[in-house]
């Protein structure tokens, strides 16, 4: 995510630190190159515009000149200008009405609207225990109703039933019955798009709004499509009345010109974004942490909520104590990976650490495969239940046939044996040491001298 604009933006600011006093000549050189990056990462030329020159007045004050170090407040500055391009605070999504409070879904057709449909649906069953009715009004792109359907199951809630042949405004309306009458918190209809702007599509989405008095009106565009992306919004704003965005592909966006120019050219928050294919890959959009996403500076409150959601209280409570005992068998471990795939594998957990793209090239180097970790899984699921408890009993004949089952090699169960054998080192150590003993002396003790 960002990564070409990452790159360059922590590039120039590199730049900048080696120097102990900044100029005016050296802060227009910066901004300069800052300007290109934002070109380069397809953002809207006005909002470029206005971005340096807002950046240029408080960049060649007073602050600058009298800070004890100059080349860190110009990031300072970068930072919280970008954190206000992208909408300053996080805005939650307004469910304020009488139930059920209505959402409409709209955007271009391939955007990812039914998809991003089924992962809000997910989000609010979840997070705020809502009972959520789904209800497709796409009657034009074959199987888009059962598509949504399907999902609807996937995720555990209601769909309204599909009749043939009823055209969007009358289900609008039997959707709209359905959730009075059955108590829905929320009803989210996932309109139909086109591969283009029209007045056929504009019209029906004004009936449909008129008579569904949605409380949002959710714009779903895919990031990828850059500049176009920015010009459907400003379309849709313009004849619809969107009250947020939700961005697609983000995970895939090198550039980031969409999520940067949105803002500023609707002036309508992004809610949400869409981070991969499972229906779980669904973040809130808050600009202060993307902000430091984009200069390299991580996002450690969204990884630790991460972590929050994704591990489990009860087992994390039965491996501390196993932990404590210094224990640590190949059940363990396997708990440990399959934690690591959920919160987004290896990149998706680097990608939130700060100073992770000064890396890039020796992490490249180091040949991180993505699959290591489902390969790792399937070596712990070919062995037996005794070896998985008494990882010691792991001979020359018991390895070969896990590489067998687990369609991996001797040298990799090696290599996982190897990593097991440092983890029940560590954990020994941590025993001996005792509570007490790890609270004086830290993780200094678990290290070798």
């Amino acid at each position: 995510m960002f990564s070409n604009l990452s790159g360059k933006l922590t590039g120039i600011f590199d730049k900048l630190r080696g120097r102990g006093v900044l100029s005016e000549a050296d802060i227009d050189s910066a901004l300069r190159e800052v300007r290109i990056a934002l070109l380069e990462a397809d953002v809207a030329l006005p909002v470029v515009k206005d971005f340096i020159q807002s950046l240029k007045e408080k960049a060649v004050g007073a602050e600058i000149v009298k800070s004890i170090s100059p080349a860190q407040m110009v990031i300072k500055l970068v930072q919280d200008h970008l954190t206000r391009l992208l909408g300053s605070e996080y805005s939650e999504l307004n469910l304020a009405a009488t139930p059920p409070a209505v959402v409409l879904m709209v955007g271009l057709q391939g955007s990812g609207k039914t998809t991003s449909t089924g992962k809000l649906a997910l989000r609010l069953k979840n997070r705020q225990n809502k009972k959520i009715l789904l209800a497709s009004l796409d009657v034009y792109r074959p199987a888009a109703q059962q598509q949504l359907e399907v999902l609807a199951k996937q995720v555990g809630v209601d769909s309204l039933p599909i009749v043939e042949d009823e055209q969007p405004y009358a289900i609008t309306k039997r959707a709209l019955e359905t959730g009075k009458l059955e108590g829905y918190d929320v009803i989210l209809l996932d309109t139909a798009g086109r591969l283009h702007i029209d007045e056929a599509l504009m019209q029906e989405l004004q009936d449909i709004k008129k008579i569904s008095n949605p409380v949002e009106t959710l714009l779903v565009a895919d990031s990828l499509t850059g500049q176009d992306a920015v010009n459907i919004a400003s379309e849709f704003h313009s004849k619809i009345g969107i009250t947020g965005i939700i961005l697609t592909r983000l995970d895939g966006d090198g550039r980031g010109g969409a999520a940067l120019s949105m803002r500023a050219v609707t002036g309508q928050p992004i809610k949400f974004a869409g981070m991969g294919e499972k229906l779980s890959d669904f973040e809130e959009f808050h600009p202060a942490r993307i902000a430091g996403r984009i200069l390299d500076m991580g996002d450690v409150v969204s990884l630790v909520e991460k972590a929050a959601e994704t591990i489990d209280k009860q087992e994390a409570e039965k491996m501390a104590a196993k932990l404590q005992e210094g224990k640590f068998d190949f059940d363990d471990l396997l708990s440990q990976l399959r934690t690591m795939k959920k919160m987004g594998g290896v990149s998706g957990l680097m990608s939130m650490l700060p100073g992770v793209g000064k890396i890039k090239e020796q992490m490249a180097n180091a040949n991180i495969d993505e699959n290591m970790l489902a390969r790792q899984e399937a070596i712990i699921l070919s062995m037996t239940i005794k070896e998985r408890k008494n990882p010691k009993l792991l001979n020359g004949g018991r390895k070969q046939r896990i590489a067998k089952g687990s369609g991996t090699t001797v040298q990799e169960i090696n290599k996982l044996f190897k990593g097991w054998q440092q983890m029940e080192t560590m954990m020994k150590q941590m025993k001996k040491l005792g509570k007490q003993g790890m609270l004086r002396g830290g993780l200094k003790n678990l290290l070798p001298m």
